[in-house]
């Protein structure tokens, strides 16, 4: 990868440098189940997000969200290079992982206070990216159900079919201030592509 500092690393806008910071600490990192990098995930989150604020510092959070939880960075990291807006928005994306215990047994909890926190504190920013988070990762999901069947969810430590499912209407519906919006209607209609309809 080239220097960032060689090319005007410090004169990018937030969102080049959160691009910049994703790509170096997403470097080997691919999807679950798939040889596609998990980069595209995370570019594929801030194209939806900037289709619905084109605020840089939601974009650089969408490009961001991932790091604290699947890298060795820390929220602090986050702060020092973005600022508190954006770090504010990534750690509202970033489960407690509960390292120390197998995360299948954690998984249900985590989802049940990632979706509290949805309904209860997260600021406009937070929901846009969750937003963009689910509707790129249940692309991703529908367009293996197709490849390969109900096989899509031995990859996930959740093994569950249904409890997927409840997760995502729970997330829709926790994001339902942005029904007319795009991505939260595509997000609705892949969830019944997926499951069914409820």
């Amino acid at each position: 990868m080239n220097d960032p500092a060689a090319v005007g690393f410090k004169d990018q806008t937030i969102f080049a440098q959160a691009v910049w910071f994703a790509a170096e600490a997403h470097c080997n990192a691919l999807r679950k189940g798939t040889d596609t990098p998990y980069l595209i995930h995370l570019m594929e989150t801030a194209v939806i997000a900037s289709g619905m604020t084109s605020d840089p510092v939601i974009l650089a959070a969408a490009m961001l969200h991932d790091s604290v939880e699947d890298t060795q960075a820390q929220i602090e990291d986050i702060e020092r290079a973005f600022g508190p807006e954006v770090a504010k928005i990534v750690a509202a994306m970033t489960e407690d992982k509960r390292s120390h215990l197998p995360p299948e047994e954690t998984w249900l909890l985590r989802k049940r206070e990632y979706i509290d926190h949805l309904r209860r504190e997260a600021g406009e920013g937070a929901k846009i990216v969750a937003l963009a988070d689910k509707l790129s990762n249940i692309r991703a999901i529908a367009a293996d159900c197709r490849k390969i069947g109900e096989e899509v969810w031995l990859r996930f430590n959740q093994k569950d079919k249904a409890m997927h499912e409840w997760y995502y209407r729970s997330a829709l519906d926790a994001l339902r201030e942005f029904r007319e919006q795009d991505a939260w209607k595509e997000l609705s209609s892949l969830i019944d592509t997926v499951f069914g309809h409820a």
